[in-house]
């Protein structure tokens, strides 16, 4: 794939995402309903947010995760990003890096290492692990560039299949990636992560012991990969893909399932896929993650500037802050233990998934 190709993919990708709607309608997380504590007997002031994820210690557990690089636009992005993280001691992931480790526009990723954010996560695409028609392997070599790119405490690798089989241009042969993904854990700090399609029980039990050491759920809810690949393929007028790209708008595993789903990997999650505040967060956290993560909640501010990022995530902060006040909270281990009930949607796949079990 040319290198003008790939900058040209990524901006489209950005643009749609901020101009389109690329999420299904309903919010799973608006399913989680946390039990309000009428008498928490702790004082607000003295709730500590802090908690470690993968071993780093961050002021509150989110994480802003992988959204772009590879442009010339990305950098500005990237730098708002870093910038906010940085001053409000949390993560930050960039989106695949496989345009910088190739030479196109390194510093639209390279430039988070001005800043220092407590977890960096870096981002390598599992279909280019394995041999595909029309692209060069992502060699071992390459993910060690990917992590020396940004000094990454970890480097994702990233599950897209759905986004790959509806974009023209995709590679399709996942045959041997669970393989190539072991192999790299022996070799670098890997963790796995889903692209809004979620993490179902068989593959985080097949992501279990083979030396991962986390996994991001990212489930259905948030960013439809299916839906920015069908917006790119009504621009080039391309009928048929749009129309696949519309088929499997709002395929995937919600994303408060997929959390569930991955608990059988017995890693730590992260659970991101729709987490859009506060309350979302700390329904996260109820449920089992050791964090939640962001990206189309402050695409927008990110485009605007690190102050606007940084407010954002202030006010998603504050909003986890009340809710874990709400609960009687006094710190993020009490919240993970805090009771919540599942409605809606969300519920009926949890009663599906009882029904699929049991009928098998």
């Amino acid at each position: 794939m040319t290198g003008e190709l790939i900058k040209s993919r990524k901006a489209d990708h950005l643009r749609i995402c901020i101009e389109e709607r690329i999420a299904p309608d309903h919010c799973y997380w608006d399913d989680i309903r946390l039990m309000h504590n009428a008498m928490p007997e702790i004082n607000l002031d003295d709730i500590d947010m802090s908690s470690y994820v993968l071993g780093k210690k961050l002021e509150f557990p989110l994480i802003v995760t992988a959204i772009t690089g590879g442009f010339p636009g990305a950098k500005k992005i990237n730098e708002n990003i870093a910038k906010a993280c940085s001053d409000l001691g949390i993560g930050m992931g960039v989106g695949s890096e496989r345009a910088g480790v190739t030479g196109i526009n390194p510093e639209s990723y390279s430039i988070i290492k001005d800043y220092d954010v407590p977890l960096v996560i870096g981002n390598v695409g599992a279909p280019q692990l394995v041999k595909q028609k029309s692209a060069d392997l992502f060699t071992s070599e390459m993910v060690g560039q990917a992590q020396e790119l940004i000094d990454a405490d970890f480097v994702a690798i990233h599950l897209n299949f759905l986004q790959e089989v509806i974009q023209p241009e995709g590679d399709c042969n996942g045959v041997g990636v669970r393989d190539k993904i072991r192999d790299l854990a022996l070799q670098y700090p890997i963790i796995v992560k889903e692209t809004g399609a979620g993490i179902d029980s068989f593959t985080a039990q097949r992501l279990g012991g083979i030396g991962v050491q986390g996994i991001d759920v990212a489930g259905m809810g948030g960013t439809s990969f299916s839906a920015v690949e069908m917006y790119r393929a009504e621009e080039a007028g391309d009928d048929a893909q749009a129309e696949l790209g519309n088929t499997f708008f709002d395929w995937g595993i919600p994303a408060p399932v997929a959390l569930q789903e991955a608990k059988s990997s017995k890693l730590p999650l992260i659970a991101s896929g729709g987490i859009l505040d506060g309350t979302h967060v700390a329904s996260a956290i109820a449920m089992g993650a050791q964090a939640a993560g962001v990206a189309k909640a402050i695409l927008a501010e990110a485009t605007e500037s690190a102050e606007a990022v940084k407010q954002k995530l202030l006010l998603i902060k504050e909003e986890l802050k009340v809710a874990m006040m709400l609960t009687g909270s006094p710190d993020i281990k009490s919240l993970s233990k805090a009771r919540h009930v599942v409605l809606g949607e969300t519920r009926d796949w949890f009663e599906g998934l009882k029904w699929t079990q049991n009928s098998i």
